[in-house]
């Protein structure tokens, strides 16, 4: 019988990190990659993308200290730095790591025992998020809450099995490459964007509530607002280019959107306050969440009460901003296959 111990020896691995603006979290995402106790040969690649911070200070730094190998990503974009990453190495196993994350002991060998006995292209597991300011720990309940972003396995765990998507990724390399790299038009979305490839491929994507990453989201209402937004404006590009892929929760914000709108309108013609009755039902739940909320501080339920409408609505108008970008950019969206090549 084939041990996890010796699946771990017989494929090489690559950690692959997109950086840029993280001076704050990248030395705890690093050590949490050397912390693994990887096998001789492991590889640590960090594309760093142009920063305002001192993430390029720190990640000179660190590669005095652990054998980190420093790339440039001159676009700064996530897909942009994981493909640069990718076709750097020659290594079996891509282990994707973000600056904000945090690998929990033994992630490394578990995910690639896992992967050897799945079969599978890609595996994942939930993404734990964590906080420590107020609000920052406002968005980590957020994020595991389904008033927040809607549940799932990624965010509230479930049974190991086959997965439309897990969070970041333990990928065979060779497979990546297959079905074209990460695509570079989509700013946020990407791992989404590829495993539906790798499923529609024919290929396996599995998910295991075993494999913890620790993810420290944005601090601040204003970082939070721009990252949702983004984040709708690009789901509303997967959508478009190809309908089948889309799920029911990534409509609950612009149809919300889209009511709160319709509503506001109909008030305004005629004064009647019961058109509003939408809105008071979403500040009903909004203040309930704050208020029902385990695990928060006084500090925390407060702000959970401009974090929860925050996440919505910039999501919300992000997808609809996205919908008349995209609606017309012809062969800028791509219909199946990525909108890059890369070869091995």
């Amino acid at each position: 019988m084939t041990t996890a111990k010796s699946h771990a020896r017989a494929l090489t691995i690559a950690y692959v990190m997109p950086v840029r603006n993280d001076a704050r979290y990248l030395r705890t995402a690093v050590e949490s990659i050397v912390a693994q106790k990887n096998p001789k040969g492991t590889e640590i690649i960090v594309a760093i993308g142009p920063s305002e911070d001192k993430t390029r200070v720190i990640a000179n730094e660190l590669a005095q200290e652990y054998p980190l190998v420093i790339l440039d990503n001159p676009s700064g974009g996530t897909s942009s730095a994981l493909n640069i990453a990718m076709l750097a190495t020659n290594a079996d196993v891509l282990i994707r790591v973000d600056a904000h994350s945090e690998l929990e002991p033994g992630y490394t060998k578990l995910a690639v025992s896992i992967l050897q006995d799945t079969h599978a292209s890609n595996v994942g597991g939930i993404m734990e998020a964590r906080g420590h300011s107020s609000i920052q720990k406002a968005v980590a309940w957020a994020y595991g809450n389904f008033i927040g972003l809607g549940g799932g396995p990624i965010h509230t765990g479930g049974v190991a099995g086959p997965a439309d998507t897990v969070y970041l990724g333990v990928l065979r390399r060779l497979d990546v490459l297959e079905v074209g790299g990460f695509n570079e038009m989509l700013v946020r979305g990407q791992d989404w964007e590829l495993n539906a490839r790798l499923r529609e491929s024919g290929k396996l994507v599995w998910f295991d509530p075993r494999l913890t990453v620790g993810y420290y989201p944005r601090r601040d209402i204003m970082s939070l607002a721009r990252q949702f937004f983004t984040t709708g404006t690009f789901r509303a590009f997967i959508l478009l280019a190809n309908p089948k892929r889309t799920r029911t929760k990534y409509l609950v914000p612009p149809t919300f959107i889209l009511s709160a709108v319709t509503a506001a309108a109909l008030f305004l013609a005629t004064f009647n306050w019961l058109w509003l009755a939408p809105l008071y039902a979403y500040a009903a739940v909004v203040l309930g969440g704050a208020w029902l909320s385990k695990g928060l501080s006084l500090k925390s339920r407060i702000a959970l009460m401009a974090v929860l409408p925050t996440m919505h609505i910039s999501w919300g108008l992000g997808f609809w901003r996205g919908v008349f970008t995209f609606r017309f950019r012809g062969d800028d969206v791509p219909l199946n296959t990525a909108a890059i090549s890369v070869h091995s």
